[in-house]
Formats: structure tokens, C-alpha cells, sequence
């Protein structure tokens, strides 16, 4: 059975928090493309919260995170996705932290030498009820099981500011550190797989048309064969016929099933990467009004916090992704 691969990240833009990028990883069969999954899936999967919440039926929303979570608006849509995936792969968090660990365990080892993670924590899920969430989970398995479809794992690399800062001085632009955190997390759900198809399928990185140097730094050992690069869809392969592996570079990549749920999970370890940030800093300065990181709030948010950031000798370096 072939394997389709989605990836997708949270936090390209902003100057605070982090880039997330997740992946999920799912086993199909033979002959199903992603672009076939929703189809595959629809009796427990729908592709937005309105098809979803109208008539749930054991049914979960899975769509690309700006249309499941808008500012304000709370985590619940995400929240139920996430823990029906990872109760699906066998992990059940209980607060922030365990989300961490068992979404990004290799970037949660970064968050006791950042001040405003270090010492928080809190129940989770915030907003999904949980009576909920062990029932969705048994309806989704079911109809992954009658589908002969499995989700095998969902991963998450977070990229915090001072290594950000660092992976764009080596990689000279935000988009190609983007890229290779991208094909760095894909590699290793890869590397552990059975000789079979792989297909991955990614947003594009910044605008970026060509990807083939990035792939062949990548994967060495591998000729990498352009099937065609234009605005709309790069797509390359590589690998000997019994484990071809084909990469898709999407506009709209998350219009995909599989890059939808890591949309997602990206998503929600950034908003969770940001309440930290927020509760730290708003306990600190009086009447500080919280930010979302992107550019323009990011810089007057800095400026009312630059006094107390300075009596606590927090360097920018922490801080501020200068991209």
C-alpha cells in the first residue's frame, strides 16, 4: 500500500513565536492519489466546519487552518482534528506541555531555555469538551478501518526565534530556511518506511517555482526528475520503482486531506507557542495588550515591552525572528 505524506506550516510571517511546520503520514490504497482522500474519507471527514457542524454524525472537520480557526474565535475546531489524530496514532495529551511532547518532542526540548515556556503549563484540550473527543475518535478509526486507509503519525517541527534567525543567515532568505525545515521533517518520516510509493505534497515556500537543488541536498544518493515547475504546481521524482517517492509543491497545498491536518497542527501549536508568550509578558507589563506576532502589531508590541524586556536582560536574539 502507498503512502501519501502532507505537509504544512503556521507562522511564516510573523517577527515573534515560532515557524511550525507538521506533517501527517498516512498508508492508502493502491490508486489513491491525496487528491482522492476526502472522497475516500467522507463519511467521517469533511472538508470544512460547516458541512461538519451541521450534521456531525460521528463526522470530524479537516481543512486548511484559516478556515477552521479565525482570531478570537477559540481552538475547539482545531482541538477536535488534532486529538482525534493523535488518539487515532496512539497519544492522548492532558496539558500544554504533553501536547508538545507528543506532537514536536524534538523541538520540545528548546521550550526550558525560553523564558515564557519554561515554567508554564495548562490543561488541554482548552476549548474541544473532552466527553466529546473519545467517541469522534472511535467514529473516525471506524471509518479509516472500512476505508482500509490508516493515518500512521503526525509530527511537528517548531523553529524558535533564535534559531530562525540563524537558519536564515544560512540559507539566505526566510523561504529557503522554510524549505529545508520542510524537507528535513520529511526525510525523517520517510527514512522508516516499507518499499512502497510515497507521495508528499507541500504548500509552496514563498513564492518559490524550483525546488530541485533543495531536493537533490536532500536526498543525495537520488537523481531527482522534474515533472514539470510552473506557479500553480513543481512536481519532482525520484527512487527506483518499487518505492518511487513523488513531491508535489502546491499552491494551495492544503487544499489536500493530509496537508490539511498538518495545516492544522501547525496551526495550534502556534496559537499555543503564543499564549505563553502572551500570559509571560502580559504579567509583566500593566495593561499590555496581547499580540498575534505579525509584523506591524509585532513592532508595538516590542516597543511596550522594551523597558521591562531590558530590567530582565531578555536579548533580542530570544525575541525577535529579524525576518
Amino acid at each position: 500500500m502507498p503512502y501519501l505524506i502532507g505537509i504544512d506550516e503556521a507562522g511564516y510571517g510573523p517577527n515573534l513565536g515560532p515557524l511550525v511546520v507538521s506533517a501527517s503520514l498516512w498508508e492508502v490504497p493502491d490508486g489513491t492519489d491525496d487528491d482522492d482522500l476526502y472522497q475516500r474519507l467522507e463519511a467521517v471527514i469533511a472538508p470544512s466546519t460547516q458541512r461538519a457542524f451541521g450534521n456531525l454524525n460521528g463526522r470530524v472537520a479537516v481543512a486548511d487552518s484559516k478556515l477552521l480557526y479565525k482570531p478570537g474565535g477559540g481552538l475547539r475546531n482545531l482541538e477536535r482534528g488534532i486529538w482525534t489524530a493523535l488518539s487515532i496514532v496512539g497519544r492522548k495529551p492532558d496539558s500544554w506541555r504533553d501536547v508538545w511532547n507528543v506532537l514536536a518532542p524534538e523541538s520540545a526540548h528548546w521550550l526550558p531555555a525560553i523564558p515564557w515556556y519554561a515554567d508554564y503549563d495548562s490543561a488541554a484540550p482548552l476549548d474541544a469538551d473532552p466527553a466529546e473527543l473519545a467517541p469522534l475518535a472511535t467514529a473516525v478509526r471506524e471509518g479509516l478501518a472500512a476505508a482500509d486507509v490508516r493515518l500512521l503519525d503526525l509530527r511537528s517541527r517548531a523553529v524558535f526565534p533564535q534559531r530562525f534567525n540563524d537558519l536564515v543567515r544560512e540559507h539566505d532568505s526566510k523561504g529557503a530556511a522554510l524549505s529545508h525545515v520542510t524537507l528535513e521533517l520529511a526525510a525523517r518520516l520517510m527514512e522508516p518506511l516499507d518499499e512502497q510509493p510515497i507521495t508528499v505534497t507541500c504548500d509552496k515556500h514563498g513564492g518559490r517555482n524550483r525546488y530541485a537543488p533543495l531536493l537533490a541536498e536532500h536526498f543525495p544518493e537520488r537523481l531527482i526528475e522534474i515533472r514539470g515547475e510552473g506557479r500553480a504546481q513543481s512536481v519532482y521524482r525520484f527512487g527506483p520503482p518499487e518505492r518511487r517517492v513523488e513531491f508535489r509543491f502546491r499552491a494551495k497545498g492544503e487544499s489536500s486531506l493530509a496537508a490539511a491536518l498538518a495545516s492544522m497542527a501547525s496551526k495550534y501549536l502556534r496559537e499555543l507557542a503564543m499564549r505563553a508568550f502572551n500570559a509571560f509578558w502580559c504579567r509583566r507589563v500593566p495593561g499590555l495588550r496581547p499580540t498575534a506576532g505579525y509584523p506591524q502589531d509585532a513592532k508595538r508590541f516590542k516597543a511596550d515591552i522594551v523597558a521591562r524586556q531590558k530590567e530582565l536582560g531578555i536579548e533580542d536574539r530570544v525575541l525577535w525572528r529579524e525576518k
